[in-house]
Parts: C-alpha cells; sequence; structure tokens
C-alpha cells in the first residue's frame, strides 16, 4: 500500500524541522527509496492483512505507520529505531514457537526479507514525511501584527492608581480603579448592602454555604464598624476548611475533574478522588498558585522532602489524566494523540486562556497559533505517559481496557499477599483462560443455555472473576497504592506534525518547545534528557508571563462580582472580550505576584473593598448606560450553583455533615466498562441519594450526574469551564416541586419546628426564614405564612374549617398541646432520629397535619428566588 499520488514527500529528516545538507538530503532520499522499494513491499505482503488500518489491528499493533510500530501493541514495541536487536517485530518473525512466530498464516520471510528489515531498522527506520504546504507554520502579517498588539500579550504594566473627584467614597485602590470610570461615564455606585445581605453573600461566596443563626446573630449585634467587623467575618470564612471545598469546586471545573473516562466506554477512575482531595487541601493550605501549578504539570519532576511529599505530588499530576478518554478507539497512535490534544487543550485553557488546540490541523484562525507551536508541545506530552490506567482496544470487555502498569505507584509500600493463595489464584486464572479460548465462538460455545444465553458466556464471566480476584490480591491499584497521573516515557523525543491532524501523516519533526504567540523573557529551554514539562511548568508560571496571572485574577473576579474583567474567562484570545477595567486587571495581576500568589490575599483584597460591598439597587437610566454592570455601579445577584441549592437545604435541616467522607464510592469500582443503566451506575445514584456529605464529594463520574445536582446546570465535564450556564428551563421548578431530596429536606426542618415545645409559632417562623434566608421575615411575610399554614392543615385533613382563618400566634406552644386540627404532638427526642430514619428509606410522610403545613411552607421557600439567589 503506497500512499496516493496527490501527496508529496518531503525529503527530510524524521529527527529535525529544518533543512539540510546537500550530502544529508541525498543520504536521505536514498533511505526513503530503500524503504518504499524494499520494506513496504514485506509489510503489506506479510503484515497489513493483520495490522493495518483496514483491519482491527491483531494485539493492538499496526505497522503500516511509523509511530505504530515505534509504540507497538498489547506486548511493547515494535521496532527500536537504530537497534534491529530490539523490539518485537524481528523477535516474532524469528521465533521458533509455531505459536509466537509471526506472520501466523501465509509464507514466512526469506532470509534476505529479514535482512532488509535489519537494515532498515539499523539506518534509523526511516519513513516518508508528507511535505508541510508552504504557508502552514508561518504567520501572515495580519496575524504578525495581532502579536505585537493584542492586549492579552502584552507584557504586564504597573499602572498608576487613579486619582478621583468623590475622595470620600473609596475604601481601597480597587475602588479608585471602578470608580474613575464610572465618574467618566457621569455614573455614581449605589449604596451599600445592609449587615445581614452582606454576610449571606460573603459566606457563600467564600464557603459555598449559608451563615448559620450565631454567625448571622454576632455579626448583626457587633458593635465594631462595619468595615472592621466585616474584615474579622472574612478572616474566619478564609480560614474554614469550607473555604477551600468552595475555592477547590471552581478549580475542579477547571481541571474537568471527573471519575470516569467518559462516554464512548466508560471506564470509572478509582482513584481520581485522591487528586479532588489533593486540590480541596492545596486550596485550604494557600498554595501559592504558581507552585499549584507547577505540581500539577510537573509534580513527578520537582523534588520532595518525604516520600508523603512525593506522593502528594504524584497525585498532582492527576490533573493531566483524568480527562476524558475514547479507550474504545481502534489504534493506539490516534488514541494516543487524542489524548495529547485533550492535555494540550486543558493546560493552555486553564492556565493561559487560549485555545491552542485549535491549531491541531491547521494554524489557529483567529490567533497567532502555528500548527508548529501545537506540536512543539505535543511533543511535550507524547514524551510523558499518560497513567490514567486505560488502554485502547475496539470492542473490548472486561478488563479489556485496564492497564495496571499505566498508573502511578505511590512511595507508600503496600503487604504482600500470601504467596499460596496468589500462586492457587494464578492457576486458577489460566484454566480459565484455557477454557473460555477453547470454547469461544465453537457451536458448543454458541449453543444457547435455558435461560438464552449463550454457553460460553459462564466461562468468560468466571475467568473475568478471577482474574479481577487476582488483580486485587497482587495489584497495588487495585489496594489503593497506585494513582491516576503521569510520568516521563522511556522514550523522550520530538514528535512530528500530523498533517490535517490526522495521526498518522507525519510532516517534519517540531522541536519541542512553547508557544511563539507572546514573549516570556527568560524562558527555560526543555531538557533534552527530559520531557519538558518542567520547563513547560516553569515558563507558565514565570512572572514575566503575561497571561497566567491576568487569567487566574480575573477567574477570582468573576466568582466574587459574578462577570470577569474580561467576560470570556476561558478565551483572552481575538475572538474573546475585552477587559472592562484593563489597568484595574494589570494592577490585580502585578500584586498577586507580588503578595506571593496567594489566592486568599487577593480573594480578602476584593471582598473588602466597597466596590465588592455594594448593594443590588437599579438607579433609574443606569441600565440604559450600562445593561450589563462591566462597570461595578452595583453587585450583580447571582443564582446558587447546583452544589450550593443543595447543600444549602441539607444546612438548613441540620443534616449536612462536616466531616470529610474517605476516598468515594467511586473507589471501589472496577476498570471495566460501566453501563449507564447497569448496576454500578445504578448503585453510584443511590450512594449519592443517601449521601448528606457537601457535594463536593458526590461520586462525580461522566454520565452519571447525582440527580440532586441535575436540574441547576452542574458543571459539564469533559471540557475546561471557569463560567457555569445558568439557565432557567421549567424542569428546575418540577424538581423544586416533586423532588424527593427537596422534600426530604423540608420534611427534616418542619418536624424540628413542630417538635419544640415552649416556643410561639412567631418565633419558629423565625428560626426558618433565619436558617433559609439568613434574614428575619417582615411582618406582611409573617401574616401571610399564617394563613398559608392554618389554610393547609385545614385542607390536609379535610376537616370542617374555622370561621376565621388563624394567623401565627406569638404565644409559647406547651409540650403536649394539642393542635387546632390534630391529635397532641408528643414532645420525644426520639422523634427526630425517626425523622431521619424514614429519610433514609425514601419516604417523605408528615406525621401530622401540622408538620404537613409546615413542610410545604419550607419547601415554597426552597423554590422562592430569594432563596436560589445570592444578592
Amino acid at each position: 500500500m503506497r500512499l496516493p499520488l496527490f501527496l508529496t514527500l518531503s525529503i527530510i529528516s524524521s529527527t529535525a524541522f529544518a533543512s539540510q545538507t546537500p550530502e544529508a538530503e541525498a543520504q536521505q532520499a536514498a533511505k526513503l527509496e530503500f524503504f518504499e522499494k524494499k520494506v513496504r513491499p514485506i509489510l503489506v505482503s506479510h503484515c497489513y492483512s493483520c495490522h493495518s488500518a483496514d483491519t482491527k489491528p491483531s494485539g493492538g499493533l499496526r505497522v503500516d505507520d511509523r509511530n505504530g510500530l515505534l509504540m507497538g501493541g498489547n506486548a511493547g514495541p515494535a521496532v527500536i529505531a537504530g537497534d534491529p536487536t530490539k523490539g518485537l517485530l524481528l523477535d516474532r518473525i524469528l521465533h521458533t514457537d509455531p505459536k509466537k512466530r509471526m506472520p501466523k498464516e501465509g509464507e514466512l520471510l526469506t532470509e534476505s526479507e529479514v535482512e532488509v528489515l535489519k537494515t532498515w531498522i539499523t539506518d534509523g527506520a526511516v519513513w516518508p514525511h508528507e511535505a508541510l504546504p508552504n504557508n502552514i507554520g508561518k504567520l501572515s502579517k495580519k496575524a504578525e501584527e495581532l502579536k505585537a498588539t493584542h492586549w492579552a500579550w502584552q507584557p504586564l504594566s504597573e499602572p498608576k492608581v487613579p486619582e478621583v473627584k468623590d475622595t470620600a467614597w473609596p475604601r481601597t485602590n480597587i475602588d479608585r480603579f471602578i470608580l474613575a470610570t464610572l465618574e467618566e461615564k457621569k455614573l455614581r455606585p449605589v449604596s451599600e448592602a445592609d449587615r445581614a445581605t452582606l454576610l449571606r453573600r460573603v459566606t457563600y461566596d467564600l464557603t459555598g454555604l449559608p451563615p448559620t443563626t450565631k454567625e448571622i446573630t454576632g455579626f448583626l449585634e457587633d458593635k465594631d464598624s462595619t468595615e472592621i467587623a466585616f474584615a474579622r467575618v472574612v478572616d474566619r470564612l478564609l480560614a474554614s476548611s469550607a473555604f477551600g471545598e468552595r475555592w477547590g469546586r471552581h478549580w475542579l471545573d477547571v481541571a474537568r475533574y471527573g471519575e470516569s473516562t467518559g462516554p464512548s466506554r466508560n471506564v470509572p477512575y478509582p482513584h481520581a478522588w485522591r487528586y479532588r482531595d489533593y486540590v480541596l487541601d492545596a486550596v485550604n493550605r494557600d498554595v501559592p498558585f504558581d507552585r499549584f501549578i507547577q505540581e500539577q504539570v510537573a509534580g513527578d519532576l520537582l523534588a520532595a522532602d518525604s516520600p508523603a511529599e512525593r506522593d502528594r505530588l504524584l497525585t498532582a499530576t492527576g490533573f493531566l489524566a483524568l480527562g476524558v478518554k475514547d479507550v474504545n478507539q481502534r489504534f493506539k497512535v490516534r488514541f494516543i494523540m487524542d489524548n495529547v490534544d485533550e492535555q494540550i487543550d486543558a493546560v493552555t485553557r486553564s492556565v493561559l486562556g487560549l485555545t491552542v488546540s485549535c491549531a491541531r490541523c491547521h494554524d489557529h484562525k483567529f490567533d497567532p497559533i502555528p500548527v508548529t507551536d501545537y506540536y512543539a508541545l505535543a511533543g511535550i506530552f507524547t514524551s510523558t505517559d499518560h497513567c490514567a490506567g486505560v488502554r485502547n482496544k475496539m470492542g473490548g470487555g472486561g478488563l479489556d481496557y485496564y492497564d495496571p502498569a499505566m498508573l502511578v505507584a505511590l512511595s507508600t509500600t503496600m503487604e504482600a499477599a500470601p504467596k499460596e493463595q496468589v500462586e492457587k489464584l494464578q492457576t486458577q486464572v489460566a484454566e480459565a483462560k484455557k477454557a473460555w479460548d477453547d470454547i469461544r465462538g465453537t457451536p458448543a460455545g454458541l449453543k444457547l443455555t435455558a435461560d438464552g444465553r449463550p454457553t460460553q458466556r459462564a466461562y468468560r464471566t468466571k475467568y473475568e472473576k478471577l482474574q479481577a480476584d487476582l488483580l486485587a490480591l497482587t495489584d497495588p491499584a487495585a489496594r489503593g497504592h497506585a494513582v491516576h497521573g503521569v510520568r516521563d516515557s522511556k522514550v523522550i523525543a520530538d514528535t512530528e506534525v500530523r498533517i490535517r491532524g490526522e495521526a498518522e501523516r507525519l510532516g517534519p519533526v517540531v522541536p519541542r518547545g512553547f508557544l511563539s504567540t507572546f514573549t516570556v523573557p527568560g524562558a527555560p529551554e526543555v531538557n533534552p534528557a527530559q520531557s519538558g514539562r518542567l520547563e513547560l511548568a516553569q515558563w507558565l508560571t514565570s512572572p514575566n508571563n503575561p497571561l497566567t496571572p491576568r487569567v487566574i485574577v480575573n477567574r477570582v473576579w468573576q466568582h466574587l462580582h459574578g462577570v470577569g474583567i474580561v467576560n470570556t474567562v476561558d478565551n483572552f484570545g481575538v475572538n474573546g472580550d475585552h477587559p472592562s477595567h484593563p489597568a484595574l486587571l494589570d494592577y490585580l495581576a502585578t500584586r498577586f505576584m507580588r503578595e506571593g500568589w496567594s489566592v486568599k490575599k487577593l480573594v480578602r483584597e476584593v471582598v473588602l473593598s466597597k466596590s465588592y460591598q455594594l448593594g443590588t439597587a437599579v438607579p433609574e437610566g443606569y441600565r440604559e448606560i450600562d445593561p450589563a454592570n462591566r462597570l461595578v455601579w452595583r453587585h450583580a445577584p447571582r443564582r446558587q450553583t447546583a452544589e450550593e441549592l443543595r447543600d444549602s437545604m441539607l444546612a438548613a435541616a441540620g443534616r449536612l455533615e462536616s466531616k470529610v467522607p474517605e476516598g468515594s464510592p467511586a473507589k471501589d469500582l472496577k476498570m471495566i466498562e460501566m453501563r449507564d443503566n447497569g448496576a454500578e451506575a445504578r448503585n453510584i445514584h443511590e450512594s449519592a441519594d443517601r449521601s448528606l456529605t457537601r457535594s463536593v464529594y458526590l461520586p462525580l463520574l461522566r454520565g452519571v450526574t447525582p440527580s440532586s445536582l441535575a436540574a441547576f446546570d452542574p458543571v459539564e465535564q469533559t471540557l475546561v469551564t471557569g463560567q457555569r450556564e445558568a439557565t432557567t428551563v421549567p424542569t428546575q421548578a418540577l424538581y423544586l416541586l416533586n423532588s424527593t431530596f427537596v422534600r426530604q429536606q423540608a420534611l427534616v426542618l418542619a418536624e424540628q419546628v413542630v417538635a419544640e415545645s415552649g416556643r410561639s409559632d412567631v418565633e419558629a417562623l423565625r428560626e426558618v426564614y433565619q436558617l433559609t434566608l439568613g434574614r428575619q421575615p417582615t411582618e406582611q411575610e409573617a401574616t401571610r405564612a399564617g394563613a398559608f399554614l392554618a389554610s393547609y392543615e385545614y385542607s390536609y385533613q379535610d376537616a370542617s374549617p374555622p370561621v376565621v382563618l388563624a394567623s401565627l400566634t406569638s404565644e409559647p406552644r406547651p409540650a403536649g398541646a394539642s393542635d387546632a386540627r390534630t391529635d397532641a404532638i408528643p414532645v420525644n427526642p426520639d422523634d427526630v432520629d425517626r425523622t431521619e430514619q424514614a429519610v433514609r428509606e425514601e419516604t417523605v410522610q408528615p406525621r401530622t397535619p401540622r408538620a404537613a403545613a409546615w413542610m410545604n411552607l419550607v419547601q415554597a421557600i426552597y423554590a422562592s428566588a430569594e432563596f436560589r439567589f445570592v444578592r
């Protein structure tokens, strides 16, 4: 099989993207001619029928593609360029065992054909490369101009803090930048939010949870100025573990965190939770952001002063491993290049805010990113083992997709399993495999049993179970001593441009390196002995890199103000937005680096500004001037995230567990395909439904979204997501009306309200409002609530209505007192426990008409806009 005639073969070395001397070009031409006349015909005649793109490659090996030979199949590399004594190609061709010798069918190779292959391998296994079109890799004049003019790629400036007319209003330098822009537009900021609103806002923004009754009371009764009292609140929230859970979730969105491979064949990542816990811990400890990025891109290449620190750094590289993977991909080279593309996209979008993956097939259509820049980065990742524990196999089953060798072993040693038990299982596995191989596809194997299944299925099931039992004893990963991550490959090399992004169409080799889109003075050179990830991490976090600090500062601003200074938080390219306050962005970015890349200090500075503490009023005419509030003349309300809504209901009911769970329900899953409608997915759903932990700890396998999160736009786990969607659709209202989870939490809070004696209805309503909305009810709300409760009690019991609907009474309810239309409510300390048991059994059945009325009042509050939004 020859390349189509319309493809021009490039007489270029496979090791350099550069011109050659006439002598070198002549030698290369001779080697290419030797390959086409001597080598390719051998491969076509003897190998292509089982190991080419037109087949389902036996053993995962392709010989019609150079990288397919170098990477090899399931058994290892077929060719080691320059050394014919290594690699499996000649080994199998010359093997004395007929069962292992290749080819299995047809004529064996002659001695002269074997010598041809030896010569070809010795000479470097030269393979023809396609010539790049003349314009590929060479930026147009317009693109070169963009490099010099686009705001995001220019060096950071140190802007002067502007003068403002109203010198009394600003509290911080942030306020001066904001006010200066407002004054240019002849706008005034609205007045500040009241204390209750401000406390609820900052508590949600920093922890993702509502303030407790004690915290509300303490802040409202604090005699110090709001400025001083609020600073104490902020410091308390920043020091809480809930801060890491909230802000760690922000990074997990960006890191496209998931606990399985994704849709094609959904294979679990049972150790992914370790990366999740690493992120939450790093955020809580305020690991400097530059170090945080370095650990995730090159943690395995950083020095560690203890085994525990080594394991932490290895776990950090899960950032590169836990993306979506098509394990059902037929060809290994395509599987690898797709994973490389996913890694490039994750790194460049998350840290730089650039869509570099658009340059995989051609020069970027909008940004000055040539295809050669993409493959300079790709070489770094093709020199990196992608240790997610999975491999590609088309149409595989059982443990076919699991590759324990492609996991990262931790420093901790594991206790050895009893030798006799292992040997016994090994024997049983070998026997079961032989029985399965002997019957598979035979008439006896295909014969149906009484239940309508092929007889051979029982043989396969037995083999896979014994295989899994053996792995459970001997596999470090199965026993919790490995993680998903990355490591440098044994073969470190630059990689070729892939013509039109097709993995097999090889263009010239590009030296490993970084983007040429912008200049980073003092950028490190790639170490030829390593992958280059360490230098990439240093380049990304260099103080001279203008994008990294701008992107993270913008992400922080967006989480606190609802919209970024640059609205397109994941795209700082030409098609992205321009900053609303460019000087403020650079001021914050330079200050961020100067303050040690501390995210906590940056968050504190933003929330202590008067700009953050504004109210939500909308003066007449302002929306016509600045409809999106880009100039920050008010604080923009935001809807709670799916996690916040769930956690808030649990918190209000007093059921939210603060204890951090150990691991994840996914940690016990085997790395076999998980069907969306299978038992594994059902068990994961049920585990999530039973959980009372914070939502960040729920199992998050791709395609198996917990039902308590699904309605309110949970994060898309396939791409870098710096800003979530916030849709308003009918299913959200239906969820709040009919969800078992919502009704459960409403019932628990209601039962607590009706069970307490010595407290009036008014006091009970105040507590409900305080727990759910963070404030006291107004007189009108109290009147309406009283009428609702009385009406609902009557209709629920279907008894004769009173002459006048009762309103809330301010008289305390004595213990054992009878309700107007219900039996006495016993005051029993076990009541709440029994309610808890009922909830766990997924029953939502109030025990009295009064409890039913209060449950529905609470549920109505949960469904209200005030509960769902943070103002």
